[in-house]
């Protein structure tokens, strides 16, 4: 149901309450054809609206909440959401025809997404309801109301049909894909000093030009997929690119088609000496598979390959970031810091953060990732060797905050604000913090991994460890970070062999709680001498860890059920836990 009117209406944005009483209205009519279902998502998405939190209505949000979907959700394959949507919107346009014709409020959820809209329907604000006339809300429009409703009502449905037919004009049309599914407040500034890629116009051998139209969609494609990553600047324009002095790299593609086969070949050069940094090829049945969906999943692969937080540009400059002569940029500084996890790259990371966002106080970005460092100089401290600052946690927060003012749906201010709400205790704000992120960008295995290990560790296991499978999958996070993960899933499922084995394959040396997550199996396997080997390396090398177990394990498992297994794991080791109350946050 469109959100557009023959007329304007006043200029007024209906109350909160006035808001609240129409949806009860709506609910409570019998013309409102809805099963309970749709009924919840239609309250839903109204409350999370009018409480401020309508950058969190996607469909994955709305699949955990209503349908009661897992985190292996996937919108494009499951439409559950949409159809639903659907059937509301039409449900509400019954409504209105049949028995909301005299209420002064309309509410509407306009197609493109599930964010509601509301509005006056007259020229006046409704009065308050009247206690003795059921339903009555204010003054009823007049006769020329009446008649702009009828207007709204016919140009609605000559909208519909003008789209339907413009569709029926080109049935294998597909929206532009320059067209995000952001606003652009959601962009990264060009101050962010990201790592720019330009995407070269694709090459193609074939003499009658059916290669070269796949060539020029997979492009378009690549390029819509690359730009859902904010951590780097997409430059779809190849001429522009002698003017950008920061440009780092530059994508190349080609296909080559003969008969049902499609190859395509790609490969990512960096542009200050013409370094091939990453190259590949994917290979395609046109009779398995129909151009449109091979366009996708290789556009797919492109993007996860190159832009993912780990993935090529950043794994290319994570390798040079601590050579005399680099000038990396501070993102791709973070993700070097990332990969090395000592002191040094930590500091010099924050460092170039903290000038960042005073050089470019409106770059997203930047403030994002300078959130998620003063967590890692708490929650990492025992690695990094940082002394506790209780002041700390209130910088991140404060990042996070600044992020979230400049562009609250993009997924690395979402993660911040997630990792900043997990370790204050508030897991209701994190989880749904991540579960934006998420469905912002699935693809992301950084926000993957993160987003699962806070669902797992809030006792969502199952949907929790799914993510952190996926993420260790593409080779997210710094060495060991989700093998640890993986074995505090296979120790809550009681599968003791799986979690030593993950445990063992983490980088013991990385986290001196990866060591107490292995102590902790050990302990419940019951074999006390390699348990007392980890206990000796402990006292020796983190006493203060030592003397503060159990906070630091309260801090990362929110159940209690998930606290005490922990706990008679390290009892069984020979640990006493009894006693430690007191400390700071330390990892993961």
């Amino acid at each position: 149901m469109s959100n557009a009117k023959a007329e304007p209406s006043i200029e007024q944005d209906p109350t909160v309450e006035d808001i609240l009483q129409q949806m009860e209205r709506i609910l409570a009519s019998s013309e409102f054809h809805s099963p309970e279902r749709g009924r919840r998502f239609l309250q839903f998405v109204v409350t999370e609206t009018l409480e401020g939190r309508s950058q969190f209505l996607k469909a994955f949000t709305i699949a955990n909440e209503i349908f009661g979907r897992q985190s292996s959700f996937d919108a494009q394959n499951d439409p559950v959401v949409r159809i639903e949507a659907g059937r509301i919107r039409r449900a509400l346009e019954r409504y209105y025809l049949v028995a909301g014709q005299s209420d002064a409020i309309v509410i509407t959820i306009p197609k493109g997404g599930y964010v509601p809209h509301f509005e006056y329907t007259c020229c006046l604000p409704p009065a308050h309801p009247s206690p003795d006339i059921p339903g009555q809300v204010g003054m009823p429009p007049s006769d020329h109301g009446r008649h702009r409703r009828s207007l709204w009502i016919a140009g609605l449905t000559i909208s519909l049909l003008a789209i339907v037919a413009l569709a029926g004009l080109n049935p294998l049309a597909k929206p532009s894909l320059f067209t995000l599914h952001r606003s652009v407040a959601d962009r990264p500034s060009i101050d962010t000093a990201g790592p720019m890629v330009v995407v070269d116009m694709f090459q193609s051998d074939d003499p009658d030009g059916r290669a070269s139209d796949i060539a020029q969609a997979l492009r378009d494609e690549v390029i819509g997929q690359l730009a859902t990553f904010n951590d780097i600047v997409v430059v779809a324009d190849p001429s522009r690119a002698n003017y950008a002095s920061e440009v780092g790299y530059s994508l190349h593609g080609s296909v080559q088609r003969d008969g049902d086969k499609l190859r395509s070949i790609l490969r990512l050069v960096r542009r200050s000496d013409a370094a091939v940094v990453w190259a590949n090829n994917y290979d395609a049945d046109l009779r398995v598979r129909s151009i449109l969906q091979i366009q996708a999943d290789i556009g797919q692969e492109i993007a996860i390959a190159i832009a993912q937080p780990y993935g090529a540009v950043f794994d290319n400059v994570a390798r040079s970031v601590n050579e005399p002569a680099g000038t990396s940029d501070c993102t791709s500084e973070y993700y070097g810091y990332r990969r090395a996890m000592d002191l040094q790259s930590h500091n010099a990371a924050l460092g170039c953060l903290q000038r960042a966002t005073l050089l470019f106080p409106q770059s997203a970005t930047s403030w994002a990732l300078l959130s998620l460092i003063y967590i890692d100089s708490i929650r990492f401290r025992y690695k990094l060797g940082t002394a506790p600052d209780a002041g700390v946690m209130e910088l991140a927060a404060d990042a996070a905050k600044r992020a979230t003012s400049i562009a609250p749906n993009d997924a690395r201010t979402l993660e911040a604000t997630m990792l900043v709400s997990f370790f204050n205790n508030d897991i209701d704000k994190a989880l749904k913090a991540g579960a934006a992120a998420y469905a912002h960008n699935s693809n992301d295995a950084e926000v993957a991994g993160e987003y699962g290990l806070r669902l797992a560790m809030s006792g969502k296991w199952q949907s929790g460890c799914e993510l952190i499978s996926r993420a260790l999958n593409k080779g997210a996070g710094p060495k060991g970070y989700y093998e640890v993960g993986m074995a505090l899933c296979a120790f809550t499922r009681g599968d003791l062999q799986a979690a030593e084995l993950w445990s063992r394959m983490c980088d013991l040396e990385y986290n001196p709680m990866h060591r107490l997550v292995l102590l902790s199996i050990l302990g419940a396997e019951g074999k006390t001498v390699e348990a007392k080997q980890e206990r000796d390396w402990l006292n020796a090398n983190a006493p203060e860890m030592m003397k503060n177990i159990r906070r630091e394990v309260s801090l990362r498992l929110h159940r209690a059920e998930d606290q005490e297994l922990f706990l008679d794991g390290l009892r069984g080791s020979g640990i006493s836990v009894e006693t430690a109350s007191a400390g700071t946050p330390g990892s993961n």
